[in-house]
């Protein structure tokens, strides 16, 4: 599985890149408000640090034509390639954008799933990853866990290109468990990602090992 960044805070993100194999960045309104910062000033930082690694931008849009030209925009304005995907909604108009964006030549990530049936659509309109949201479900006591899983059999029963993007985690157990249903990648948080790469047993560890290596290791490097 992969791990992408959910988060557009620069200096989360800058610590993420130096040691985590993270495998791009992904954004939406919410996400932006919260780093305090226009799109004008957040997206060349975030281009800045993503480097070739996948950048997924939300489209705010809310007609299919105009989240076409949204995402032409953005990926003319600032050179983007392969590594840039639309974000798009699962929308009346969302579905009808992302053929027109995949026609384009824009890669395309829906977003704001919560059913099998609207990533199957997804899926059909183009979209190379869909997101379903699993922690949302999870609070309107749905399973989101079973969604994702449901979501990767059908894929795979199909024949599908796309690949499932699982976001909204509220615990690490979350993302074990879509990690376990198959899901390609995972977008999260900065608190979890850290939580989920460090063990306290882990750390212990290694303060067992400084200790016991102290006067043994002579060897000059």
């Amino acid at each position: 599985m992969l791990y992408l960044a959910d988060t557009a805070e620069v200096e989360e993100l800058k610590k993420l890149f130096y040691y985590f194999p993270i495998e791009g960045v992904t954004t939406n309104p919410t996400i932006i408000a919260q780093a305090k910062k226009p799109m004008s000033v957040i997206l060349p930082e975030l281009i800045d640090i993503v480097g070739d690694k996948m950048l997924h931008v939300q489209m705010i849009s809310s007609k299919a034509e105009d989240m076409l030209r949204e995402a032409k925009a953005y990926k003319s304005k600032y050179s983007l390639g392969d590594n840039y995907f639309a974000k798009i909604p699962v929308t009346e108009e969302g579905y009808k954008a992302m053929a027109m964006i995949k026609e384009a030549g824009i890669n395309v990530t829906a977003t704001a799933i919560f059913t099998q049936q609207q990533a199957l659509v997804a899926a059909r309109a183009g979209a190379d990853w869909v997101a379903p949201y699993v922690n949302r479900l999870d609070n309107i006591s749905s399973h989101g866990i079973e969604v994702v899983g449901n979501i990767v059999e059908n894929i795979e029963r199909f024949g599908l290109n796309t690949k499932v993007l699982a976001a909204s985690f509220k615990t690490v157990d979350q993302v074990h468990r879509v990690s376990m249903m198959g899901s390609q990648a995972a977008t999260i948080n900065f608190e979890i990602l850290e939580r989920l790469r460090s063990h306290p047993m882990t750390d212990m560890s290694v303060e067992w090992f400084e200790k016991d290596a102290e006067g043994l290791y002579d060897i000059e490097f």
